[in-house]
């Protein structure tokens, strides 16, 4: 961690859980993420020295002038639970690194292990044959057998064999290699949407991990993203099906044949 990470604060936290959240497939992910922050208005923990691990590709002009160059933020904020309850750290990454991102899991994992974090929690996308009418199904993943179990108790598919790709993968593999328990909770998301934001997955597993947290967060406003995104996706669909069908069919009288003459034959044949 040293020279990739800045402490920002040193609270006294009691066995946090961590939630970390980079952009992937459908943004469910950071969807569930950023809405978290914005809910529970956390306070900023530490962040990671940006160009440690980004290369900025180019520089904004504005006004004729240069700006400096940007960088994507990577930021932890802390939360504290009622009294009794587990306190909550969260990791919120606005972009994954083309390199450096096993050493960018390791940088999250020792920030963990500094403030006593007991599990960490990423999310993802499931890509399966579901209809975007249909209500998702969240799926579970665990880095140890005892978490199997907890999954199961609430309701989560199994889905055997399968991969989690970029860091919100990556991350749970660290973490199992340094013996931090950690889980993914999955939402099903349309293999022919994989690049529409889907809040509708994001809320089936918010609604999961909250219980698992032990948080109450309204999701009121997460309901209401997850409906418009659920139009916007059905009036897609409408339309890519409109537009297949014209591609794919054929007005009888561009067909080359006038259609009185094909009927004619027709009865005439049906006479012989």
């Amino acid at each position: 961690m040293k020279g990739s990470v800045k402490i920002l604060a040193r609270p006294k936290l009691k066995d946090p859980y961590m939630l970390a959240a980079w952009p992937g497939i459908a943004n469910v992910a950071l969807i569930v993420g950023t809405f978290l922050a914005h809910k529970l208005n956390p306070k900023p923990l530490a962040e990671v020295i940006a160009p440690y691990f980004f290369d900025p590709i180019g520089v904004l002009v504005q006004n004729n002038l240069v700006e400096s160059p940007q960088f994507p933020e990577s930021r932890f904020f802390y939360w504290k639970n009622k009294p009794g309850k587990r306190d909550l750290i969260l990791f919120i990454g606005d972009d994954q690194p083309q390199n450096k991102t096993y050493e960018l899991a390791h940088s999250v994992i020792d920030v963990a292990e500094r403030f006593g974090v007991k599990r960490l929690y990423t999310c993802a996308a499931a890509l399966t044959r579901i209809h975007h009418s249909e209500q998702p199904k969240v799926w579970g993943a665990a880095t140890q057998p005892a978490l199997l179990e907890e999954i199961k108790q609430y309701d989560l598919v199994l889905g055997g064999d399968l991969q989690i790709s970029g860091l919100n993968g990556l991350l749970l593999g660290v973490a199992k290699d340094r013996r931090l328990d950690a889980m993914c909770l999955l939402g099903e998301v349309p293999h022919y949407a994989s690049r529409f934001p889907n809040p509708t997955a994001a809320l089936a597993i918010t609604e999961v991990l909250l219980k698992m947290l032990d948080v109450d967060v309204e999701l009121d406003e997460l309901k209401e993203q997850a409906v418009e995104a659920s139009s916007r996706l059905k009036e897609m669909a409408a339309e890519a099906m409109g537009d297949y069908i014209d591609y794919f069919t054929e007005p009888i009288w561009e067909s080359g044949g006038e259609y009185g003459d094909e009927e004619e034959d027709d009865e005439a044949g049906s006479q012989n």
